[in-house]
């Protein structure tokens, strides 16, 4: 049996989270003595140094509990999966998943799914966060969210990765423009063109690729992290640009009007869908979620970009 119990765990991903053990304390109400003996406990147990202490500036946690941390969240989720189970026996699902979104597509499905899931699994609660791809990966890694929404681009091995959606880029032009008179815009139509680049990975390489594809370069006047900065500019005729997500509304965020036109090239297309370590054991919650969202995305209705 193990020699260690979940609350020394509790309190090592709470330090850990907190960057100290008063942080901790506070957190979780209980005392900073009782705090520390655990962990002390917890490190004894182990043989191996947990936490880095420094005086008056918190703590760190070590090379072995960067290795242990992943396993410890995974472990407590699914502890606290068993107890709402047992509690919740014969009333329906209930839970919580932490739960991260790609930048562009939290604003788009999020609310939607959201508010959707909340219908059918009142009792299943969402911590949710958002970020680059490097980002989302590293908080799997770290355990601080558990799945994540985001593209099929350039995912590492150890990723698995549940397809919900495939999407087409499109060109977006300024309502005016005279390339919006088409019914679809070549890649080379762009060519001479002010090229408004969405710069945040895997989205920036995916569509300098596209023009890569066709042996052309984007003339590149204009690039932000921001989806709707990017609508923006061109939206005020600022340049063109390439996207993937389409928010509702083919409208910027101060009223300009947009056109969305297909691509005339074939060119490669992307996944949307949920993303989770191979290593992590799926909680109850985890997979009603995943479930959830494969049906919900076959909704064309509530799931369009």
């Amino acid at each position: 049996m193990p020699s260690y119990t979940l609350r020394q765990l509790e309190y090592l991903v709470a330090c850990i989270d907190a960057g100290s053990l008063a942080g901790a304390a506070d957190r979780l109400n209980v005392s900073q003595p009782s705090i520390s003996t655990a962990i002390a406990k917890l490190e004894g147990e182990l043989g191996v140094q947990l936490l880095l202490r420094h005086h008056a500036q918190g703590v760190t946690p070590t090379a072995d509990a960067e290795r242990l941390l992943q396993s410890a969240r995974n472990l407590l989720s699914h502890a606290t999966d068993l107890q709402r189970q047992a509690e919740m026996a014969g009333k329906g699902m209930a839970g919580e998943l932490r739960l991260g979104s790609f930048v562009t597509l939290a604003p788009v499905l999020l609310p939607g799914m959201i508010a959707d899931l909340g219908a059918s699994y009142p009792d299943i609660r969402l911590q949710l966060g958002e970020g680059t791809q490097d980002e989302l990966i590293d908080n799997l890694r770290h355990g601080r969210h558990e799945m994540a929404l985001l593209y099929d681009l350039d995912l590492p091995d150890d990723v698995a990765f549940t397809k919900l959606r495939e999407v087409e880029p499109h060109v977006l032009l300024p309502a005016n423009h005279p390339l919006a008179r088409l019914d679809t815009v070549s890649l080379t139509d762009l060519v001479d063109e002010s090229f408004v680049l969405l710069d945040v990975n895997p989205s920036r390489d995916y569509f300098i690729s596209l023009f890569s594809s066709v042996g052309i370069h984007p003339q590149i006047s204009f690039s932000s992290p921001s989806l709707e900065l990017v609508r923006g500019l061109v939206g005020r005729g600022l340049g063109c640009s390439l996207l993937a997500t389409r928010p509702h509304g083919d409208v910027t965020y101060d009223g300009q009007a947009l056109a969305i036109r297909p691509i005339r090239e074939k060119v490669a297309k992307s996944q949307i869908g949920l993303a989770t370590l191979k290593a992590l054991r799926p909680t109850r919650v985890m997979e009603v979620f995943e479930a959830f969202s494969v049906e919900w995305f076959e909704d064309d209705g509530r799931s369009k970009i």
